[in-house]
C-alpha cells in the first residue's frame, strides 16, 4: 500500500480542522470566546448573595447578552456582594430604574445577571448603580426551608 503526499496532506488538514473545531467548542463552553475588546461602560449592582456568579459571567437583557461581569467584591460595611458589569456601549438606552437578578442557565448551572428594564426616561451611564436587585436563589436554602416547614406542619398536626 503506497501513500501519496496528497493523501498525507488531506489527512493532516482533516486532523487540523478537528483540533480547531474542538478549540472553538472549548472556548464557547468556557465563555472565553470574546478576545476582541469592545467599547463598554461600567455599572454596579449590590446583592445580598451573589451565589456562584463568576467574573466573565454573562449579563443579559431579554435573553440577549449585552455585557459581562468584570468584578465581584465584598463590601465589609454593608456585608453585600458588589458586582461590577461591563455593558456593551451600543446599549445606551437602558433605563436607570432597571432591576438586576441573578439566574441560573443551562445544564451546567452557570449563573448570569439578567437585567429587566424599568420605565425611566433617564438611562444608565458609566458609573451608574442598579438599585433594584434580586440575589441568587440558593438551592440548599430553599430545600432547608421546605424541610423545616414540612416538619413544623407535622408537629402541629400531632397536637
Amino acid at each position: 500500500m503506497q501513500h501519496t503526499s496528497t493523501q498525507d496532506t488531506l489527512v493532516g488538514l482533516f486532523v487540523a480542522s478537528g483540533i480547531v473545531g474542538l478549540l472553538f467548542l472549548a472556548l464557547q463552553v468556557s465563555n472565553l470566546s470574546s478576545f476582541i475588546k469592545e467599547d463598554t461602560y461600567t455599572v454596579t449592582a449590590r446583592f445580598e448573595n451573589s451565589g456562584g456568579l463568576k467574573v466573565k459571567s454573562a449579563v443579559s437583557a431579554a435573553g440577549v447578552k449585552i455585557g459581562q461581569v468584570s468584578a465581584i467584591n465584598f463590601d465589609p460595611t454593608t456585608y453585600e456582594s458588589v458586582v461590577e458589569m461591563h455593558i456593551n456601549a451600543k446599549y445606551t438606552t437602558i433605563p436607570d430604574d432597571t432591576s438586576a437578578s441573578i439566574f441560573t442557565a443551562g445544564l451546567l448551572g452557570e449563573q448570569y445577571v439578567n437585567l429587566v428594564p424599568g420605565g425611566s426616561e433617564d438611562y444608565l451611564k458609566n458609573g451608574s448603580a442598579i438599585e433594584i436587585t434580586q440575589s441568587a436563589i440558593i438551592l440548599e436554602k430553599v430545600i432547608g426551608q421546605f424541610l423545616f416547614k414540612s416538619a413544623e406542619e407535622k408537629a402541629e398536626t400531632k397536637k
